[in-house]
């Protein structure tokens, strides 16, 4: 017999206080391990600093996973919250910032392994 899961969809950002659509958004400085710790922070395109957004949807997406016991999350990669193993991250090239994917973990991501929640890309499960 097959087992059956409960999927919970959340998205970090709008428990976070953020609209969608919204700009594209990326770390500048680390990654989500670093935001939390205060070194870095989370930008959009426009320079706008949602670091504090960030925070806030990683915590309010933890309290889910604990009122529903939760081991496990799967998450977009590449997002600069959900992030896992691939995150968007500012860098500067010939003096303008530009966003690419670098190794690391989003901002909710980082909160839930330090929490001891498992967490997957999207493209690490198999239907």
């Amino acid at each position: 017999m097959a087992k059956r899961e409960v999927l919970i969809p959340v998205c970090p950002e709008q428990l976070g206080g953020l609209k969608t659509p919204r700009a594209g958004c990326g770390i500048l400085g680390g990654d989500g391990k670093d935001v939390l710790s205060g070194k870095a922070k989370v930008l959009d395109r426009r320079g706008e600093d949602l670091t504090e957004n960030f925070i806030r949807g990683a915590e309010e997406t933890l309290k889910i996973a604990k009122l529903y016991d939760i081991k496990k999350a799967i998450f977009k990669q590449g997002s600069p919250s959900c992030g896992s193993g691939l995150v968007f991250r500012w860098k500067e090239e010939n003096g303008k910032w530009r966003n690419c994917r670098r190794k690391g973990n989003g901002v909710t991501t980082a909160l839930l392994k330090r929490s001891g929640i498992e967490v997957l890309s999207e493209q690490n499960v198999r239907a």
